[in-house]
């Protein structure tokens, strides 16, 4: 393993030599300072690696645009997985250039600093700088300037770089090392990133670990905070609670920056895309332990609104309101070791046998799901029945814990009855959800899933066989036996 940080704290670093750029580049090149200590040195070897990371993490469905990212900056050996999962949302994307913000460790810096001329060196080539962007950030009246200091022996930036040059073609970069980080100073960057990035398409990265310290539970805790506060998209009130302490974030005025630039750019929503700290990476506990988190800031819709699946049952909305209500009382009541509440239904649609599914998603990212698929309870029941075990029974997560039930969303999806597919071509993404049987062994996914993914009919089919534990290819089995049925999908987020 290499020499490499868990967080902001390393042994030692080679002297940065600054000089003019070589080939196309022509200025000042900022030369690599962690090179061979947080990431590999050997060319070949770096690009072989971040290939690897970025292929290994799958793409986590976002529906809309990304503005920016926040992405871990420790060793690729500790944060890469994480860092790649956020790098994934953007591979073969071109932009103007890449507004990369990180925190100066070493330096006391007043403001931030921008590298606005030449390059940003790594083992892999020289990265542009986009001059035209960088030279309009620039405001000695707002302490935005560009100098060396800052980013010399920096390396909060610099580990970003690569995964940049591997996952974004023709690739042009904006370096920022920002030393204060209090309200005054983010919004000035904010303000800076903005009148630089009009008319321009532009992506925004800010660079920061979470929890620093030597106690794992108090990782967890300190870590669920902060990203909580992070997704409730509230700059100023995040960047407050850092300089009270009560989030930790090397990278917290980078965040708040970028989070208001995002904002100020047409970016409405965040979402976690993965989190994890050192000690669950080397498999153990004790010891100095760092948070890692992967996030995206995003313009919800993309601008053409959220795609609709499934379809209409008929479902008024008042419908809908109480089995999400229905669903949320007993998700309280049972992760309290109460029995699961009673109701009083009088609505004939929430009375009639339904086959049904109660998905839990935390911060965006499925925390249960577990469903009915055929109709032999009143809808009410089967909704209140399955919230009850999406929140306790779900094999793959432990059983919700009661603290959690304030940041769960609840999704409802209110099935119709099954038919067998007999041609392919008859199913349709967005409408159908599938199951694939063959022997003993079922596998089901929701209309939902397909169009999240954005899979066409035999991808659907590819995946539902990996559900059930069959090849990917196994639906061509003779034996194997498809069926289809639809859902009418919704949300607490919808109302």
């Amino acid at each position: 393993m290499m020499g490499a940080s868990l967080g902001g704290v390393f042994l030692a670093l080679s002297l940065v030599l600054f000089g003019l750029a070589v080939g196309a580049v022509a200025g000042p090149v900022r030369k690599p300072a962690v090179a061979g200590q947080f990431y590999p040195g050997d060319p070949g070897t770096l690009r072989r690696m971040v290939k690897e990371l970025l292929e290994n993490v799958r793409k986590v469905p976002i529906d809309g645009e990304v503005i920016s990212l926040i992405a871990p900056h420790a060793g690729y050996s500790y944060s890469g997985p994480t860092a790649a999962v956020a790098y994934k949302q953007v591979m073969g994307k071109r932009y103007d250039a890449v507004i990369v913000v990180g925190p100066s460790h070493r330096e006391p810096l007043r403001g931030s600093s921008v590298w606005a001329e030449g390059g940003y060196e790594t083992p892999l080539s020289v990265v542009p700088v986009a001059e035209e962007i960088a030279k309009k950030m620039l405001s000695t009246e707002d302490d935005i300037t560009f100098a060396e200091k800052g980013h010399q022996y920096e390396h909060s930036v610099e580990v970003q770089i690569p995964f940049l040059q591997v996952a974004v073609p023709d690739l042009k970069v904006v370096p920022v090392v920002m030393g204060e980080q209090n309200l005054r100073a983010c919004r000035n960057l904010a303000d800076a990133i903005v009148r630089a990035c009009k008319g321009k398409n532009v992506l925004l990265v800010a660079s920061s670990d979470l929890y620093h310290g030597y106690n794992y539970d108090e990782c967890v805790r300190t870590d669920e905070r902060t990203l909580k506060a992070i997704l409730r998209f509230d700059p100023e009130g995040f960047v407050e609670g850092l300089l009270r302490g009560e989030y930790q974030a090397c990278g917290g005025g980078p965040i708040t920056a970028v989070l208001m630039a995002a904002r100020e750019l047409g970016a409405d929503k965040v979402k976690l895309l993965a989190r994890t700290n050192s000690n669950d990476v080397m498999g153990e506990r004790g010891g100095y332990v760092v948070g890692y988190s992967a996030l995206a800031v995003y313009r919800a819709g993309g601008g053409k609104g959220r795609k609709k699946v499934g379809v209409e049952l008929g479902l008024s909305e008042e419908d809908k309101k109480t089995l999400l209500a229905i669903a949320r009382r007993t998700v309280e009541r049972v992760t309290r070791g109460e029995p699961a509440p009673s109701f009083e239904v009088t609505s004939d649609r929430l009375t009639r046998k339904c086959g049904a599914f109660v998905t839990l998603k935390k911060y965006g990212e499925l925390r249960g799901c577990i469903g009915c698929i055929e109709a032999i309870k009143p809808l009410w029941e089967a909704v209140r029945d399955m919230a009850r075990a999406a929140a306790l029974e779900d094999p793959r997560f432990p059983p919700v814990r009661p603290e959690e039930v304030s940041d769960l969303e609840m999704e409802i999806s209110v099935l119709t009855p099954l038919r067998r597919v007999e041609d392919i071509n008859d199913i349709v993404i967005g409408r159908d959800g599938l199951i694939v049987r063959k022997g003993w062994r079922q596998g089901l996914l929701l209309p939902q899933v397909a169009t999240e993914y954005g899979w066409d009919v035999r991808t659907f089919l590819e995946h539902t066989c990996l559900k059930a534990g069959l090849p990917r290819n196994a639906w061509k089995d003779p034996d194997a036996e498809i069926l289809a049925f639809s859902a009418e999908v919704f949300s607490e987020g919808e109302f």
